[in-house]
């Protein structure tokens, strides 16, 4: 196979020495390797201003991001035994960390797997691609994955997410093997849930909260919860399980709302859980005016800054919705607040607290702070990959 080259400008190659794998269209030495030249998803070997090769890559001209770099080795190829070893890598990792193939198998760049993410549901998977380099691969990332995990039953692409439309692909949801169930059984924190594959958000289920999620047992025994934005009940079912005395669900779909029964009902706790189907910020308006409190409240919503130039609006309705989060907290509460944005850092989510507190007049004392799990690993150049936040408060019963 002829060696396609990418060239860089002068300058422009430290970040990718330094780890980074991202290549911007304003890096490149257009003169030398005009982008107009290349089609998307082509794999090439990016190569600094003095030829020394960088590492192997896949293009895409239409995009912001260039080229991203999936090896450092220039003569690795986007074929079978490559996505299989990759494959392998990421199991070995996450068959350390859990006893139960319920996990995020591949996270993108941080797995060296840039633009594709793999969740694993015992015998079904789902892939989500992003790019336009790993969407000409997807027979290969499927036969890799049944490869290395030949149990598998089915594979259903959930190819639907707002992030192709930068790349120039299409969304769609498609299986690629096997019969993909409506929905899926797994297990988290030793609780039990179904979660919709087909209709569900993104890949169906949020592995990311697993650990936050986990934290819950110290705070919830004997309490009444709030979890707000519920989806599928992922805090508040586990906050029931964990010994909640009552447990009420604000979640906006009414879907998703049979889905938080449901689960109740799976884990016997359907005596104690409450569906609220309504907006988030309405309901929680209206618990204020009927003169409610909750022992904890978890605050889990959507990214509110999806792009850096939302921020400045995002950051106000973060702050509006731990508003009314503090007010609905009683007092010696426990409020979970968390925030998947990462255009918003773990000091934004400290000041917007701040900020909270002082419109409210509650004093609050921070108890610890989480992120996402160890399946969804930190790249150590990219600091986009750690995205969650989430932070534990308690309101003192010192109010101003």
């Amino acid at each position: 196979m002829t060696t396609t080259y990418l060239r860089l400008k002068k300058g422009e190659d430290r970040r990718i020495r330094g780890g980074h794998p991202w290549v911007f269209s304003n890096e490149i030495a257009t003169t030398a390797t005009p982008l107009k030249s290349f089609t998307p998803g082509q794999e090439v070997v990016v190569q600094a201003h003095d030829n020394t090769l960088l590492g192997a890559a896949y293009v895409n001209p239409h995009s912001l991001i260039a080229a991203r770099l999936y090896s450092s080795k220039p003569d690795d190829q986007l074929d079978l035994a490559f996505f299989k070893q990759r494959f392998m890598n990421a199991l070995q990792l996450r068959s350390r960390l859990y006893t139960l193939p319920y996990y995020r198998l591949a996270f993108s760049e941080a797995d060296e797997l840039p633009g594709l993410v793999v969740d694993r549901f015992g015998q079904d998977l789902v892939v989500q691609i992003n790019t336009a380099g790993m969407e000409q691969k997807i027979e290969v990332i499927a036969d890799a994955l049944r490869a290395i995990l030949p149990e598998t039953t089915s594979i259903l692409l959930r190819n639907d997410s707002s992030i192709r439309e930068q790349e120039g692909l299409k969304t769609y949801i498609d299986p690629i093997y096997g019969n993909p169930p409506e929905s899926i059984m797994l297990e988290e924190n030793g609780v039990r849930f179904s979660a919709p594959l087909l209709k569900g958000q993104k890949t169906g289920w949020f592995y990311d909260h697993r650990d936050n999620r986990a934290t819950l047992k110290k705070y919830v025994p004997g309490r009444t919860v709030l979890d707000v934005f519920s989806y599928l009940g992922g805090f508040g079912i586990q906050a029931a399980v964990f010994g909640a005395a009552h447990v009420d669900c604000i979640e906006t779909s009414a879907a998703a709302c049979e889905y938080i029964m449901k689960n109740a009902q799976l884990n016997n706790v359907e005596d104690k859980v409450n569906t609220i189907n309504d907006d988030a910020f309405d309901a929680m308006k209206s618990l204020i005016q009927k003169g409610k409190s909750y022992d904890v409240i978890i605050l889990d919503p959507p990214a509110f800054v999806k792009k850096s130039k939302d921020r400045k609006e995002g950051l106000v309705a973060y702050q509006r919705i731990n508003e009314l989060a503090l007010k609905l907290l009683a007092d010696d509460g426990i409020l979970v607040t968390c925030s998947c944005s990462m255009h918003v850092s773990q000091e934004d989510l400290t000041h917007i607290l701040q900020r909270a507190a002082y419109k409210t007049q509650r004093h609050i004392q921070i108890l610890e702070r989480g992120h996402q799990g160890q399946d969804h690993p930190i790249h150590i150049a990219i600091p986009e990959t750690d995205y969650l936040k989430a932070m534990v408060v308690r309101r003192h019963h010192k109010d101003r």
